[in-house]
């Protein structure tokens, strides 16, 4: 047999079996593995990818008249309602009798777990079909969002909705360190647009996932859903105000306290504490959420073990220090939001695995980045990298040839 000659002969290849299928929900998960690849191939913008692809794919093949192009146009359609031509897309003859119940489905519950540190959030919505026969099982879509990085991080469709969401309740309600509720609908589908759609814009997606083949699928059901999907305004940065105002609290505290920070003697020794406090801070305003009181174990380990080495200078005093601050942020902050005992414990263990990795990235160096590590060269010879003429007097004298013997 030759080989498909375009994308589009690709795909209807593919799905040449498609009128086998013996219900709707069958038909769209094929439909939107179909499309996976195009999602994966798209290096950024992948929504509009499938539009297009889903456009350029209903024109190319609107001569095609078997009963699997026109079943395959009707679940490329249903899945992408926006793509060009989609709305106009009329039922065929000779498609399956399930081509009328595609994407005709209604939102049976919306749920939401994750960690009490607020690394993850996992959003669960079901939906179920009117004629089960024809139709479907009731489904879930599942995602996952990161909110250390501020994306959708994965996706997938399972036809165990029920399953999924009892075995979901049984294990947080046995484990203190997360979370279960009912989630309401328009929160939902706010927060996972928002998040996947960060995502789509990616240059390379996550691994391990099933983003690519389950995304259009998860799209056209997140339709479904009550609310509008419109940019949220993005998260509350402090102030210099409530900045002054949480770092005297923070000072106040029984957590520094116990870390001894009120008993500071020597200007180096504060100067480190006030520089040590301001670095926690600094790195909480470039999460996702900017929030300086969402700490956890992988926040910690992020902070301490990579973004402190690139974004900092640090001197011997400021090393020794880092360590106690973070140790007494780490409880007031779960103070703060009032996480169980269990969560402070299992943070505060986490933190002393992390410390002598940082201690050792400090001593090597070998995490700066480069503006960082000539950050600390200057120091080191002296010279002050906020003062422009000592700095023209350092190029400058890199630049003149060696002394000949």
């Amino acid at each position: 047999m030759p080989a498909p000659r375009t994308p589009h002969d690709a795909v209807l290849e593919a799905a040449r079996d498609v009128v086998k299928l013996d219900c709707a929900y069958d038909a769209e998960l094929l439909g939107t593995a179909l499309l996976g690849s195009i999602y994966d191939l798209a290096e950024s913008a992948r929504a509009d990818a499938l539009r297009t692809f889903v456009g350029d794919f209903l024109t190319v093949t609107a001569d095609r008249t078997t009963p699997a192009a026109a079943a395959i146009r009707q679940i490329f359609a249903t899945l992408v309602p926006d793509a060009k031509g989609a709305s106009a897309l009329r039922p065929a003859p000779g498609v399956p009798s399930w081509a009328g119940l595609l994407g005709r489905v209604r939102c049976t519950g919306t749920w939401a777990y994750g960690d009490v540190y607020g690394d993850q959030t996992t959003y669960i919505a079901s939906f179920a079909y009117d004629d089960e026969s024809l139709g479907g099982p009731e489904h879930a879509v599942v995602t996952l969002v990161d909110h250390n990085i501020g994306i959708a991080k994965d996706v997938f469709v399972s036809g165990s909705a029920e399953k999924i969401v009892g075995q979901v309740r049984a294990l947080c309600a046995e484990d203190e360190l997360t979370w279960f509720r009912d989630e309401a609908p328009e929160r939902l589908r706010d927060q996972v647009a928002r998040h996947l759609a960060i995502t789509d814009d990616l240059t390379s997606l996550p691994t391990a996932s099933s983003l690519s083949t389950d995304r259009a699928l998860a799209g056209a059901r997140l339709a479904v859903l009550p609310g509008d999907s419109v940019e949220l305004p993005g998260p509350e940065r402090l102030t210099d105000a409530s900045r002054s105002a949480l770092v005297a609290d923070f000072l106040r505290s029984p957590e520094a306290e116990s870390q001894q920070l009120d008993l500071l003697e020597t200007e180096t020794e504060r100067s480190s504490l006030q520089f040590s406090v301001g670095l926690v801070i600094d790195h909480a305003s470039t999460l996702p959420d900017a929030d300086p009181l969402r700490w956890s174990p992988a926040v910690a380990g992020f902070f301490l073990l990579d973004w402190v080495h690139r974004r900092a200078v640090l001197d011997v005093d400021d090393a020794a220090m880092l360590p106690r601050v973070v140790r007494a942020w780490a409880a007031y902050a779960h103070r703060r939001r009032e996480l169980p005992d269990a969560a402070v414990s299992a943070s505060i263990a986490q933190l002393e695995d992390v410390i002598p990795e940082f201690v050792r990235l400090f001593t090597t160096g070998e995490q700066r980045s480069p503006a960082t590590a000539a950050v600390a060269q200057l120091l080191a010879e002296g010279v002050d990298p906020q003062d422009p003429d000592a700095l023209e007097a350092w190029l400058e004298a890199r630049r003149q040839p060696p002394a000949e013997d």
